[in-house]
This record gives structure tokens, sequence and C-alpha cells, in this order.
């Protein structure tokens, strides 16, 4: 969405268990903070709940379920939700733009948008174009996520514009956090790109969980 526009959502819950919303990141009154017995009673199954906010101001959020949300988000009750500037000459020129979700749960799993390595997709660029990557961390653990062949320059932390941006190699993003980085593809190959605790992206039979490639032509 864009800052000012009003966003109306309407949850219907076709689970066997409650839930509810909650907006990781953006700015809404307490009413739709989307969280149960605080907020709001928690959404029953076959409940209807509509949540309804103006989007203040820009923001780089995300969206998850606020009740039993070890399983709910580690089971992908979850997305992104960004709220677009005004004027977007605020933010770096880039020429693609990627969202990366990563996520985590109880019995192991590792995903970067909900799925594992090999079965994702990966980054693509042309030679000379800068990317930005948006992280955002839904899972239980901390991951640590490194590119070869390229630094990252670090923008924005939690949507916020950094006053001195700062370049990395691996990126530590902690269990609720999203930044934003710039990748210029300078060097051609398929370079890989993956959570730097090895445990969540190797095993003994190669590589598999939070891994994917950038594949500069």
């Amino acid at each position: 969405v864009n800052t000012g526009d009003k966003v109306r959502i309407v949850l219907h819950n076709e689970l066997p268990e409650s839930t509810v919303i909650h907006w990781h990141g953006i700015l809404v009154p307490n009413s739709m903070d989307g969280v149960p017995d605080i907020t709001q009673p928690p959404v029953k199954p076959g409940e209807t709940f509509v949540y309804e906010f103006v989007a203040r101001e820009t923001a780089v959020g995300m969206y998850h379920s606020h009740h039993n949300s070890a399983f709910q988000v580690t089971h992908g009750l979850l997305g992104a939700f960004i709220v677009e500037p005004k004027d977007a000459s605020v933010d770096p020129a880039f020429d693609k733009e990627y969202t990366l979700i990563l996520n985590d749960g109880p019995i192991g799993q590792f995903t970067i948008n909900g799925k594992s390595f090999p079965a994702g997709e990966a980054l693509t660029a042309k030679q000379g174009e800068r990317l930005r990557i948006r992280f955002m961390n839904e899972g239980l653990m901390i991951h640590p996520m490194h590119l070869h062949g390229m630094p990252m320059q670090v923008t924005h932390n939690d949507g916020w514009l950094l006053d001195q941006p700062y370049m990395c190699d691996t990126l530590n993003i902690a269990a609720g956090e999203r930044y934003d980085v710039i990748v210029e593809a300078t060097e051609q190959g398929t370079w890989a790109f993956h959570c730097h605790i090895l445990s969540h992206a190797e095993s003994k039979h190669g590589m598999f969980g939070m891994v994917t490639a950038l594949v500069v032509d």
C-alpha cells in the first residue's frame, strides 16, 4: 500500500483453532493491533474480524498470527506488509527488488519464502544492475545471511533509513527484524546466498534449507 491509504482487511477464520492478525512494524490503532486477550478476543473457527486503519507512515513490516504463534507462524501464517513512501526519491536507486522472508520451526525446517533449497527460486540480475533485497525474519532463531561474491550495503533497519549505510557480507537478522540492502551485481556467475549458521544450510548430504542463489548474467 501507499502512505495515506485506508486499509481494510477481512479475516475469516477457517482454521480448526483460533487466530488473529498482528501488523508487525506498522503503526495502527490499539484496537487493530491483533493481540488476543489484550486488544481483541481471539477469532474463533468460523468467525470473522475486520481490521481497518490508515497507513500513516512509510514502513517495511510483516503480518502474522499472534495466537499459538510458534506453531501458526512457523507453518506459514505470515507475509510482508510494505507501505511505500509518497516520494520514492527518498529511497536508494535500484533496478530490481526482492523480499526474502526467513522462517524456521521446531522440527528443523528452514525456509526462504516458504521453501527449502533446492525448491525455491534464485535471484537474478544483469551485470551492473542494482538489487534491493528486503530481509524479514519471521522465525524463532537468528539468521546471519551471507552472500558470496559481492558485498551488501545495508540501507534500512526495521523500515527506517539509516543515517550511515554500511557494507557487509554477512548480515545478522534476529527474529522480528527487517533489513533492506542494496547489492550491485558486479560479478557474473551463480553465487551462493545462505544463512551462515551452517546447520540451517548444510548437512552431510549437501545444501538444504535456508539457501538460495544470486545468478548474475
